[in-house]
């Protein structure tokens, strides 16, 4: 099923019959069926469209909810968000040498240092929010969000770490911090 159906729409489940869509979810549907009662049904269940309502722009659901609580989340708290490290770095091991001969190497998990990395990225974030609500006149606010503009440009040498380049640090003008 492709389409997003509004609340009052009616199915028709491959095992639990007909039901009425009550609201949406972030991972689907809750849907009340007439022989089974209320159930989360995933958005890629192949569902029998018996009667569909579009979906009303102004009815805020649930999944409206979790997206909108999860972005302020994001915005304000110290949360470090999950982001996944690329597949072919995984179970890797980074490896300092040192340039002075008889000096022993350091060996740790990439997973590590990976994790420090968005943590690093992340704390960036939230200074950055600080800052734009903090009580500084806008000439300091905007001397302060260069720095950490070119904070990320420096760190866009680890974005071969990140699996999704939605993740990947940008300085300058891509920055959507």
């Amino acid at each position: 099923m492709t389409q997003l159906l509004g609340i009052g729409s009616r199915v028709r489940h491959p095992d639990y019959g007909v039901g009425v869509v009550l609201n949406q979810k972030t991972r689907g549907y809750l849907i009340t069926y007439v022989n089974y009662g209320m159930e989360e049904t995933p958005y890629e269940t192949e569902l029998e469209v018996l009667e569909a309502i579009e979906p009303d722009g102004n009815q805020v659901s649930m999944l409206d909810v979790e997206i909108a609580l999860s972005k302020i989340l994001k915005r304000w708290a110290d949360v470090t968000e999950l982001v996944p490290l690329g597949q072919k770095w995984q179970k890797g091991k980074m490896i300092l040498k040192p340039g002075v001969a008889g000096m022993q190497e350091k060996e740790w998990p990439i997973e590590t240092f990976f994790h420090k990395i968005v943590m690093l990225r992340d704390r960036l974030r939230v200074l950055k929010q600080r800052v734009n609500a903090s009580n500084l006149d806008d000439e300091e606010k905007v001397n302060i969000q260069q720095y950490i503009t070119r904070c990320y440009g420096s760190l866009t040498s680890f974005n071969v770490l990140f699996k999704e380049k939605s993740h990947h640090f940008s300085g300058g003008k891509g920055v959507e911090e």
